[in-house]
């Protein structure tokens, strides 16, 4: 990864470029360079922030989404940043929701990819299999259209990840946590401009799960992108950035 990781205080983060906000979370599998692409098509208009949340090490009691909330809350607060566009995939979706909810007036929009948070099929809420390497190498290629994708960089990270009891519970835990906090009848309150970016092959939180937050969501538009699935700043980082591109446009004046 080419990005430079910065650390104030207990957190560790990518900081790129000046201007509007975007404030970018990863899922639970997640890391910051699932973010690179994006980082370097935006840095050039915005700023673009990408906290690397503390889901392998945050304390077993707070392993959860409330815990990761309070933590982006007190990241953001730290950092002085205002009026953003909270972009997550995934976990970081949840996350974004329930943060968009709690400080409505920090958030300028909302986008969402294969986001958590009313339905999804994932390894969570089951132990991850440990010191197997193809059973972590498939359950990351199915994440993706192209199996391809799922580069061996990408696996070994995540198979050093299930080497670690510790880290396998707080996964569990956090991945409990999420199926348990359907957010159906929350979203129906969120004002705020929505962007809902979704793999037409999303396998994960299949496209059904697309339509239902675009039903829910009062203010929200849909766009998918085919031979995509759960991790579409990935695997078609072009389409993605130019979905966004022409929104953040569109929507420029929202608020």
């Amino acid at each position: 990864m080419s990005l430079k990781i910065k650390q104030q205080r207990e957190y560790k983060f990518i900081e790129e470029g000046e201007g509007e906000v975007l404030l970018l979370l990863h899922g639970l599998f997640g890391a910051l360079s699932n973010w690179e692409a994006a980082v370097n098509f935006f840095k050039h208009n915005c700023k673009v922030v990408i906290p690397l949340l503390p889901i392998y090490d945050m304390p077993l009691k707070q392993a959860g989404l409330d815990g990761l909330v309070k933590f982006l809350e007190d990241f953001v607060r730290l950092r002085g940043l205002s009026a953003v566009t909270a972009i997550g995939n995934s976990l970081g979706g949840h996350v974004g929701l329930i943060y968009t909810l709690r400080n409505p007036d920090n958030v300028k929009r909302l986008v969402l990819t294969g986001s958590s948070g009313l339905f999804e099929n994932s390894l969570g809420g089951s132990f991850p299999k440990r010191g197997s390497y193809e059973y972590v190498k498939e359950k990351v290629e199915y994440t993706f259209y192209n199996p391809n994708t799922a580069n061996k960089e990408l696996v070994d990270e995540v198979f050093e990840t299930t080497k670690s009891i510790p880290k396998c519970l707080r996964i569990v835990a956090i991945a409990k946590s999420a199926q348990r906090h359907n957010m159906a009848k929350d979203i129906t309150t969120i004002q705020k401009p929505t962007l809902l970016i979704w793999g037409l092959n999303d396998t994960i939180t299949p496209p059904m799960v697309g339509y239902e937050f675009n039903r829910l969501i009062p203010n929200s538009q849909l766009r998918f992108i085919d031979n995509c699935c759960h991790a579409p700043m990935m695997e078609h980082p072009d389409k993605f950035n130019k979905i966004l591109s022409d929104y953040i446009e569109e929507n420029e004046y929202d608020s």
